[in-house]
């Protein structure tokens, strides 16, 4: 059963949410403040994270930078603020998705089956393994037939972004405004210069596939290896 856990100081939130996201598979666990949150992260494990943006201690975009910094775990915001910025800047810092409150708890169980579902072949580790390649989004390094790859954050940012949804087609402008504050100059043809360097980097691998007008898309196949694969 995936362990969430709901970081939210509306303690009357907690109980019902668990109630109702059990039917659906889940066991919801509820810290009250961030510091408690970001213990339960380090000494239980948890498949996703909930966070409120309005928080005590720190607010949620903190939190999440702080949770980033050490954990790959897929992460949905919530906030009732519902500002189309405050959604940029939490995706930006490494949330998975975003929903204002007030919410319907089954839209909430639908983002989950998401998050969960589209971060692609993980292993019990957190890596991501395809054939002849691994990355490690904690450690924030990628080996490539068993040999380091130095690249640059943005150059792995892009990696990740394709690695975790493994044959999604991600197009220009989508990739763009994903990968903006890794790189400030960025702009639409820097998206294909991007590319071209890391495709450089992972050869003799031939890891992204080019989809004419589309975007771009990971080619590789995830590793027998991977649970998941």
């Amino acid at each position: 059963m995936p362990r969430i856990l709901l970081i939210d100081d509306d303690q009357a939130l907690g109980e019902p949410l668990a109630a109702y996201v059990e039917r659906f598979g889940f066991a919801l666990v509820q810290a009250l403040r961030p510091s408690a949150g970001l213990a339960l992260l380090r000494q239980e494990r948890f498949d996703a994270a909930i966070l409120d943006v309005m928080l005590p201690e720190q607010d949620g975009f903190a939190l999440c930078r702080a949770i980033r910094a050490e954990s790959d775990i897929p992460m949905v915001m919530l906030t009732a603020r519902g500002e189309v910025m405050d959604r940029v800047v939490g995706l930006e810092l490494g949330a998975d998705d975003y929903l204002p409150k007030p919410f319907e708890p089954r839209e909430l169980v639908a983002r989950l089956q998401t998050v969960l579902r589209r971060r692609g072949p993980r292993a019990g580790d957190g890596r991501l393994r395809f054939e002849g390649m691994v990355i490690d989004p904690v450690t924030r390094t990628v080996d490539r037939q068993h040999e380091r790859v130095e690249l640059t954050s943005t150059e792995f940012e892009l990696l990740l972004l394709l690695a975790r949804q493994p044959g999604r087609v991600f197009g220009r402008d989508e990739i763009l405004n994903l990968l903006r504050g890794h790189e400030a100059d960025l702009y639409t043809r820097a998206v294909d210069i991007l590319v071209s360097r890391l495709r450089r980097k992972l050869e003799p691998l031939d890891p992204i596939r080019t989809l004419r007008n589309a975007g771009y898309a990971l080619a590789l196949r995830p590793s027998e290896a991977s649970p998941h694969a």
